[in-house]
């Protein structure tokens, strides 16, 4: 078994938001808070964050890393040395060799002022430029041999590339760490349509479940009556949240299945959802830009939701009429 993968926790804490003003609204007067939630998570047990080198908007873009990198030098506490910071290296239009890779990973440690511990690649290719995937996964293997990173990850690949990458990675002795797909009780399609979590299992790779409460939807503090979030978010929720309260006469809505399972726990609806994701044995990365959402997160350790509670909420799941859209980069 990988070293890397071993050390990993059973929850991390994404940091998507931590730079993005489009979607989340960013901005610098939340650095502040922003450092509390590094402190509390780490302090907590919650060592892994997963960034990107695209995380951030327009002068922004980079952000997510380096307030990572200033948030690690400036933690004094406990679990320091268990802090390991995982970056996703778009594939840009412009990177197609594999030298672009290795550039881009140093630029990111750069910024973290650390070599990077897990770097992913971003998404795939496949659907769109097959042939540019070539030199951005020898890059990718390439950054191991060289020890500049602790463990290589990918993200949104579906079984078919997978296995194709793993064989290639196999063949210069490379392992594949993890692999990180959108997945929560509204995004099952990976694991329960494309069979990812049998695959993983089978390769000896770890899944890492992002959107685990699908943008805030799974959290419970959302109806369609409002007020819902600005933009692209609104329309979104606008249109699964109707479903999310559907019922059949014998199978309870998902919404209402959460708030019933949250109130047997004494939990929030919030960390039901999370804590499902961890009895599915994936580890979640929801994000947090408020020590109150920090700490609700961690909430969702140190129980488990036990097999006729999961068995519920995957039904309660299956009923939801419109899930969540799908990452455009997923791939078969």
């Amino acid at each position: 078994m990988q070293t890397l993968q071993k050390s990993l926790p059973s929850m991390g804490c994404g940091t998507w938001a931590w730079g993005n003003q489009l979607l989340w609204g960013y901005d610098e007067s939340m650095d502040d808070q922003l450092q509390a939630v590094f402190n509390l998570c780490v302090n907590k047990g919650v060592t892994l964050f997963d960034t990107g080198d695209s995380y951030g908007t327009g002068r922004l873009n980079g952000r997510s890393e380096l307030l990572l990198g200033r948030f690690n030098r400036e933690y004094i506490g406990s679990n320091k040395e268990n802090i390991y910071i995982a970056t996703k290296l778009a594939a840009y239009p412009w990177r197609w060799t594999r030298q672009s890779m290795v550039k881009a990973c140093k630029s990111s440690a750069q910024r973290l002022g650390k070599n990077v511990d897990l770097v992913q690649m971003h998404w795939s290719t496949a659907n769109y430029a097959p042939w540019q995937e070539v030199g951005l996964l020898d890059g990718l293997a390439d950054l191991y041999e060289q020890g500049l990173v602790k463990g290589v990850g990918l993200s949104n690949y579906g079984p078919k590339r997978l296995k194709q990458v793993q064989k290639k990675f196999a063949e210069r002795g490379i392992p594949i760490t993890t692999l990180q797909v959108q997945y929560s009780l509204l995004s099952t399609y990976p694991v329960t349509q494309l069979g990812l979590k049998d695959l993983c299992d089978e390769l000896g790779i770890k899944l890492i479940a992002y959107s685990p409460l699908g943008l805030g939807l799974l959290t419970g503090k959302y109806s369609e009556q409002g007020p819902l979030p600005k933009g692209i978010r609104g329309l979104l929720f606008r249109q699964i949240l109707p479903g999310m309260r559907r019922r059949s006469q014998a199978q309870a809505s998902l919404l209402g299945c959460l708030q019933e399972v949250a109130q047997s726990r004494n939990k929030t609806m919030s960390q039901v959802a999370i804590n499902w994701c961890i009895c599915k044995e994936t580890i979640p990365i929801p994000g947090a830009k408020s020590l109150e959402q920090a700490r609700e997160n961690i909430g969702a350790l140190g129980w488990q939701l036990n097999v006729s509670e999961i068995a519920e909420l995957d039904k309660a799941a299956a009923n939801v009429g419109k899930k969540m859209v799908q990452n455009i980069f997923q791939t078969k």
